[in-house]
């Protein structure tokens, strides 16, 4: 065989030249745009807040020899574990667009009952359900008179709150129940493992089933839609008024399961305790929107603005000022957060 003439080599060779994919350059690595680094900065604008006052109180003369300690560390987190619970339950009516101000004191009606029961002798697993099971009362309640009755869910709940500190105040003739109080509830209360308080991880772990729950689940996804648009929700068939019900229940057996865990935290069943929760709690589920994921009611925005609260009333309150300095911190607090649910809510409809 005759080897083949260098026109033909040569006419082969271009011939699979033409047929082979032309070699890739490498990419070169894509710089984030403006939009995508503000939306990082949004996300994380208000742990980077926090941080700088966690850093401003420990140097601070006033502040840094009490301030930057483990007992003020626990002491803090401990305390707004209940927050917290009370918070979520606030924050799971929000992403469906309804308000529950009456979280606060569905907790104190929830821990004065059971702080009742457990100094009559009760077993604490009974007393957990009676707390919850208030919570889940007060829950339907609200929610059958939101979407049965038309009422508003602000005046709602307003005026369930106001009856249920009645109810505390006929039940406790404003004395606080500390008699009877289980030795082992109020250890678990004051206890700590691995540097943190028991209630601590009480309060995650209701963070965690809450996000779950909001965001990895049918139900989770029905909710935000009717949050987004009820009025879209309804015309694909979502049953609008079984699932704001179903906010209002969740909300109040959140609300009842803290009562009792505060009573650990407290070792008592104190009257006056309740109203003080509902503000920080509405104002940490409002600035949720401003953390993690920015625009949307979220649990771990709302954490971070627990978070950020906790930071700035602890070095305030060691710092000596007046106690209504708290107020004002927590009030603006919660404007700010309205305000920038009803900012990111236009920005979201006018991208839509």
């Amino acid at each position: 065989m005759t080897p083949p003439s260098a026109s033909a080599e040569r006419a082969r060779l271009d011939e699979r030249a033409a047929v082979a994919p032309p070699a890739r350059r490498p990419r070169r690595p894509r710089r984030p745009d403006a939009a995508a680094l503000l939306h990082v900065a949004e996300a994380y604008a208000l742990l980077g807040l926090t941080i700088a006052l966690i850093v401003l109180f420990s140097v601070l003369p006033a502040t840094s020899d009490t301030f930057p300690t483990t007992a003020n560390l626990q002491a803090t987190l401990g305390n707004q574990s209940v927050l917290a619970i009370v918070a979520l339950a606030a924050l799971v009516p929000l992403v469906a667009q309804s308000y529950d101000f009456s979280v606060g004191a569905t907790m104190g009606l929830a821990s004065i009952f059971a702080a009742t029961v457990l100094s009559g002798g009760t077993p604490l697993a009974l007393a957990l359900a009676l707390a919850i099971g208030i919570g889940l009362v007060v829950g339907v309640v609200n929610g059958l008179l939101v979407t049965r009755a038309g009422v508003s869910s602000v005046v709602v709940t307003l005026g369930t709150a106001t009856i249920l500190q009645g109810i505390v105040s006929w039940k406790t003739g404003g004395q606080s129940i500390v008699d009877g109080i289980p030795t082992s509830l109020t250890d678990f209360g004051s206890g700590n493992a691995l540097g943190l308080p028991y209630a601590v991880y009480v309060a995650l772990a209701v963070a965690c089933a809450v996000h779950w729950l909001l965001r990895h689940t049918p139900y989770g996804r029905y909710v935000h839609a009717l949050g987004s648009n009820a009025n879209a929700a309804r015309l694909v068939g979502l049953d609008v008024r079984r699932l704001t019900l179903s906010t209002f229940v969740i909300a109040g057996a959140l609300a009842g399961g803290a009562g009792l865990l505060q009573v650990a935290r407290s070792g008592a069943g104190n009257p006056q305790v309740g109203p003080g929760f509902t503000l920080p709690a509405i104002a940490a589920a409002f600035l949720s929107v401003a953390a993690v994921k920015p625009g949307r009611f979220n649990v771990w925005g709302a954490i971070v603005a627990i978070l950020f609260l906790a930071t700035l009333n602890s070095g305030l309150n060691l710092a000596g000022v007046d106690s209504y300095v708290n107020d004002f911190a927590n009030g603006i607090a919660l404007i700010a957060g309205v305000a920038l649910a009803g900012a990111f809510g236009r920005r979201r409809a006018g991208s839509a």
